[in-house]
């Protein structure tokens, strides 16, 4: 997947009412970097990832899931719960099935740009001298 596939061309949600801790200097409370903490767990497993970026496209059922991730079932259902249980999915019941999407584009930008980070990592020439730690 190439950086320009990673982003979309829609402007970010951005609710006036809250502080963009990117720019301030003033540092968030205990409790929104716990939450954050949480959120960032929830993303961290691979699989996880995969589930954000393929709900990114459109809704799926987990049967979709786990055809398009070549991943068991019980192991699919599983990552949804996290992701579901950490505000990152929905899931909507349309009969017999359960539709899960993306509560928030920002999901999928927190993912995406992980990705592009590791990309840009990936490609840098490592540093003999201290063994490619920055």
């Amino acid at each position: 997947m190439t950086t320009a596939q990673l982003h979309d061309d829609r402007p970010p949600r951005h609710d006036p009412g809250r502080t963009d801790h990117r720019r301030s200097a003033e540092a968030p409370d205990a409790a929104l970097l716990d939450a954050a903490g949480a959120l960032l767990r929830a993303l961290s497993a691979p699989a996880r990832m995969a589930i954000v970026l393929r709900l990114r496209e459109n809704d799926c059922c987990v049967h979709d899931l786990v055809d398009a991730l070549g991943l068991p079932q019980p192991l699919v259902s599983q990552h949804l719960r996290v992701l579901k249980s950490s505000g990152v999915v929905t899931g909507e019941r349309a009969g017999r099935e359960v539709r899960y999407h993306l509560m928030d584009e920002h999901l999928a930008h927190i993912v995406t740009d992980a990705l592009e980070h590791a990309d840009e990592l990936q490609s840098q020439p490592v540093d003999a001298e201290d063994g490619g730690a920055s």
